[in-house]
Parts: C-alpha cells; sequence; structure tokens
C-alpha cells in the first residue's frame, strides 16, 4: 500500500510540473517584451514600475467584493439563460467575394470585418471556440455559420485592441498569418506577433494618442481605454487601446474593452462627432465595472463620443459573466430606443453598408431561446 502511495503521489507530482511546464512553454502565451521595444515601453508616459497604467485609478474589483465568493458563485451557481438553448442564428458571406462596397460584418462577441474604399480591416477575430488558455473552459456558443481563418482573403490591416485571450487569439493569428499585410496594435503586443512567425516590419505599436498615416486614405489614432493586459500571470506588461480610423468618408471609433471614465468625452471631444462607434456591450458586472461598462453607462458613452450610431459588441458568443446571454442586446436595445440613439443590431455575418446607417434591424435575440 505505501508502495501505491508513492505511485500516485509522483504522477500527480508529473500532471503538476506538466502543468507548469505547459504554462510556460506554450507559444499561445506569446513572447516577451525586451530590447527597442521594451525602451519604447518606458518611454510611454502610461508606463510606470514596470506596468501600463489607466488615466484614472482603475481596480479590478470594488474593494468591497470577495473574490473568493464571486468565483465560487461563478463557477457553481450559474444562473438560468447564461447560455442559449438553441443555435443562434447568422447569415454566411462569401468573404474572398464581398460586394463592392464600404460594410461591416460582425462575427459574434468583438470580433468584425470592415472594407472600406477597397481595404479590408479585421478587428480582434477569434475563431477558434475557446477564449481561455484552459481548453474547454470558455467554449463558444453554437453559431449556424462557424466562420474560420480559411474563409478570409488578403487582410490589410488586423486591429488588435489589447492581448487578452477573447480579443487575440493564438489559433487565429497563427493560421491568419500569411494572410496579413499589416497589425496594428498597443504598446509591447507586437512581442507576442514576433513570437508567432510575424515580420517585425508588419507591426505598428502605437501608445495613446499616437497617429499613423496607414495609406494616404486611412489614418488611425490610438486612443485610451479603461482596462487591463495580460496573457500570463502578470497584468498590464502591454497596452490595451481604442482607435480612431478616419478614412475620406468615414470617422469611426472602435471601442475595445472598457469601463465608463473621462476618457470617452475627451475623444468625443477631440475627434467626434463620429459616424459609428462600436462599444462593448457585454461581461459586465458591478464587481467590475471600472474595466466593463454597465449598462446604464452606454448612453452616455454615446452621447460623450458624439456617435451618430452605434453597434454593440463583446456578446452573443461567450459566457464570460454572470448575465444572461441576450440581457446586453436588449438592455442597450431599450437604452436606444428610450434616447433615439441609432442602433446597429446585426445577425452574425450580416452585411452592414456603412453607407446606410439610417438602416433598421430587427431585435433578432428576441426569436432565441
Amino acid at each position: 500500500m505505501r508502495n501505491v502511495g508513492w505511485i500516485i503521489l509522483g504522477m500527480l507530482l508529473i500532471v503538476f510540473v506538466s502543468g507548469l511546464l505547459y504554462y510556460f512553454v506554450h507559444p499561445m502565451f506569446g513572447g516577451s517584451m525586451k530590447g527597442d521595444r521594451l525602451a519604447r515601453m518606458r518611454q510611454s508616459p502610461n508606463f510606470r514600475n514596470g506596468v501600463f497604467h489607466n488615466l484614472e485609478v482603475t481596480p479590478a474589483l470594488k474593494n468591497d467584493v470577495n473574490i473568493v465568493s464571486l468565483m465560487w458563485g461563478f463557477l457553481f451557481n450559474k444562473k438560468p439563460g447564461l447560455k442559449p438553448l438553441h443555435v443562434l442564428p447568422a447569415m454566411k458571406c462569401d468573404l474572398k467575394n464581398l460586394p463592392e462596397r464600404d460594410l461591416l460584418i460582425w462575427f459574434g462577441h468583438s470580433s468584425y470585418l470592415m472594407k472600406i474604399d477597397g481595404k479590408l480591416l479585421l478587428v480582434d477575430p477569434v475563431f477558434s471556440q475557446n477564449a481561455s488558455p484552459v481548453p474547454g473552459s470558455n467554449r463558444a456558443f453554437k453559431i449556424a455559420v462557424d466562420y474560420t481563418a480559411a474563409d478570409f482573403p488578403k487582410i490589410d490591416y488586423l486591429f488588435i485592441s489589447h492581448d487578452h485571450y477573447d480579443h487575440l487569439d493564438y489559433e487565429t493569428v497563427a493560421k491568419l498569418r500569411e494572410k496579413v499585410v499589416q497589425v496594428i496594435c498597443g504598446l509591447g503586443v507586437g512581442a507576442h506577433f514576433e513570437s508567432w512567425g510575424y515580420k517585425p516590419e508588419q507591426i505598428i505599436e502605437g501608445d495613446w494618442y499616437d497617429q499613423v498615416n496607414l495609406d494616404p486614405n486611412f489614418q488611425i489614432t490610438f486612443t485610451p481605454a479603461r482596462h487591463f493586459s495580460g496573457r500570463r500571470f502578470t497584468r498590464n506588461n502591454t497596452l490595451w487601446t481604442s482607435f480612431v480610423l478616419k478614412t475620406p468618408k468615414y470617422n469611426l471609433f472602435l471601442g475595445g474593452d472598457s469601463g465608463y471614465g473621462k476618457h470617452f468625452k475627451a475623444i468625443g471631444e477631440r475627434f467626434g462627432p463620429f459616424d459609428l462607434a462600436i462599444l462593448e456591450n457585454g461581461q459586465y458586472n458591478d464587481a467590475w465595472h471600472y474595466i466593463h461598462s454597465l449598462p446604464e453607462e452606454w448612453g452616455v458613452e454615446t452621447k460623450d463620443l458624439q456617435a451618430k450610431a452605434t453597434l454593440p459588441v463583446h456578446s452573443s458568443k461567450f459566457a464570460l459573466a454572470m448575465h444572461g446571454w441576450r440581457e446586453p442586446m436588449e438592455k442597450f436595445y431599450e437604452i436606444a430606443q428610450k434616447e433615439r440613439n441609432k442602433l446597429i443590431t446585426p445577425k452574425i455575418g450580416e452585411l452592414v453598408h456603412l453607407d446606410k446607417l439610417d438602416s433598421v434591424y430587427a431585435p433578432w435575440w428576441r426569436d432565441v431561446n
């Protein structure tokens, strides 16, 4: 019996060591910041004591929150309706033969494609069906059409708002590598791409309020967000960001993840009004409202940004919070109707024509259990 005990202990030790090795050597965790990249990061006014900081004090959780009870509730006391019982509706688009028009296609959560003046821009693509480094822990909802990296043609600009797994997916960007011309991301995030085989000249990294002319007709400005970053155990070692994209026809705000803060008004005053603002609308909780906006703040953000129309994202694919899966869409819809804001609510895969943002979209989520 004593020998059996030692064998079991040895096996547990092997599993533990293997788990540690997995977490430290798997390529999904990306690269390390060093050399010229680290030197540039250190020059940022937002980088102090080895990490990036928000413009406002931003705790990950409210001071009165018990992290143990919060995690226990999330793991073992899940509410009904957290995930859809049936397959979500979606439309199949031939991404390699899109119409010769300016358009946008949402793929669920924060992934979307834009075609503007013939250029293709892909934002935060996640097509691996998992939003976590732990296999199977955050599985995507069942969706009628599963888009994959193989569906895409050449991507002129790949935008990454920050390096969390539900925005920067190793499996997806590795498969897209031969199709991507240019990567646009915050300071430090380029180290991940280089570790995955992207060339340094493919990558543009920016600090908040850096402006880059991607093309004579395309100007991108890195703008603040109120969030955090990190892929292993160290937080905030890369910069999270939103973007302002100006083209000859449109002025667009690509929001990324962000809690509400003074930066929304500052961005609106400096760069607005916007033809379209793409804002997160899911995975919120009062316990972490500093880093993810609450429903009652969405209308304020729209006004601060001076947005003529809003597209809500960050929902309808993963359950990363404790609210029902339909709640974010329904609440945003109700707020927009009350405040008479123009809301864009396409189905996954549905074409949104950027020159017709006054089109009416049905509340599709109401027809799904």
